[in-house]
């Protein structure tokens, strides 16, 4: 029977066993030396304390042997627990291509959970089990830092910013959710719980949840909305550039430099376009800060993720409709 504290909580992800083995090597490698350590400045201690007034200590020359093997053997046990712990780290932060999308928005104090299919939750999140998950982390507020001790994966939501994070639950149950930076009175009251299930009992889940449309399909009529289909249009005839296909593209900017447009670069260019101004274009594009919430930037994003380049070749002398130009 599980104690109702466990010293460590379950291990429920794909990457639990091997985040927990690395730091059992380290609390095993730093129990070893310090009790070493600890050992020998007792016995040395006693036995070269001083046992006369007039005794003087007398110099010791130490093999060079000895100095190099003290030397050596904790540096390669550093660098064994660098690069594990680096492999580790890598492995987390490159959510697999495959991944399901979730979107969370941290607020004082609780965690909003959109999923592409248009169902939300606040405070909980449901995923299925053996499946990639990718969240998309925001904050409304102030900074925040989602946890999930049992997956043994946390990130911090950042205000201005978009984080990710990524898990493969492998085991149906209830886990709980901490913010893990302090954010205000309320900090500690900022939990939540994950519910991994099977994947027929998560698309029944999900199947009777939809309540609104797609974070996709809510996107696109936001995009019509806030009016910005009258500058981004789908040819290069808009006083902005044509969006279809610049997800992932490389952008010429005005100063001469080139950035990817990611996640963070298209919500820097909702909320800040003047940032970044796309060479061939004007900055005239308004700021949408204060006008479009997290969640409905989330969305927008979710749409403009879609748009593809259409495959008809365009006319002599345009660019292509995926190439991006500007703000």
């Amino acid at each position: 029977m599980q104690s109702s504290f466990p010293l460590f909580p379950e291990a429920a992800s794909s990457i639990s066993s091997d985040v927990d083995l690395l730091y059992f090597f380290i609390l095993a490698v730093s129990s070893f030396f310090a009790i070493l350590v600890s050992a020998a400045v007792v016995c040395f201690a006693i036995k070269y304390r001083r046992r006369h007034p007039d005794d003087v200590g007398q110099d010791i020359h130490i093999s060079i042997v000895l100095e190099l093997v003290w030397t050596i053997i904790p540096f390669v046990l550093a660098m064994v627990m660098f690069f594990w712990g680096a492999d580790l780290y890598f492995r987390l932060a490159r959510p697999p291509a495959d991944s399901m999308e979730v979107f969370v928005v941290g607020k004082q104090w609780m965690w909003k959970v959109q999923h592409p299919e248009g169902v939300r939750e606040i405070n909980e999140l449901h995923v299925p089990i053996n499946r990639n998950v990718r969240i998309t982390l925001g904050s409304e507020d102030v900074l925040h830092d989602y946890y999930i001790p049992a997956f043994r994966v946390k990130m911090d939501a950042v205000p201005g910013k978009l984080t990710t994070m990524w898990f493969k639950a492998t085991k149906v149950g209830t886990y709980q959710i901490f913010c893990a930076e302090y954010c205000g009175t309320q900090h500690s009251g900022m939990i939540g719980q994950v519910i991994a299930m099977e994947e027929h009992d998560y698309e029944a889940w999900l199947a009777g949840g939809r309540t609104t449309g797609t974070a996709v399909e809510n996107g696109e009529r936001l995009f019509t909305q806030l009016a910005c289909i009258t500058c981004h249009k789908t040819d290069t005839s808009g006083r902005g550039p044509v969006l279809a296909g610049v997800f992932g593209s490389s952008v010429q900017l005005m100063d001469g430099r080139k950035v990817v447009a990611d996640e963070n670069y298209l919500r820097e260019s909702i909320m800040n376009p003047q940032a970044k101004i796309v060479l061939g274009y004007q900055p005239i594009m308004p700021t949408f800060q204060g006008t479009v919430s997290e969640e409905n930037l989330l969305q927008l994003i979710a749409y403009i993720k879609t748009l593809k380049t259409p495959a008809a070749t365009p006319a002599a002398g345009a660019p292509a409709a995926g190439q991006p130009g500007g703000q």
